[in-house]
C-alpha cells in the first residue's frame, strides 16, 4: 500500500493494518521444500571452480 502522501504517522499506521487485515493469507509451503536451516548442507566444497 502506498502511504507517501499520508504525513500523520498515527493515520498512516491505521491505514497499513487495514490494508493488511484485508490481504489474504499466503499459502501454505508445499511439505517438500526444505527452507533454511532445514536445507541440506554443503559440507566440502570442489576446490577450484565455483560452486555457488
Amino acid at each position: 500500500m502506498n502511504t507517501k502522501n499520508v504525513t500523520d504517522k498515527v493515520e498512516r499506521k491505521k491505514l497499513k493494518r487495514a490494508a493488511r487485515k484485508k490481504v489474504a493469507p499466503k499459502a501454505k509451503r508445499a511439505s517438500g521444500v526444505a527452507r533454511g536451516s532445514m536445507k541440506k548442507k554443503v559440507s566440502v566444497m570442489a576446490k577450484g571452480q565455483r560452486k555457488r
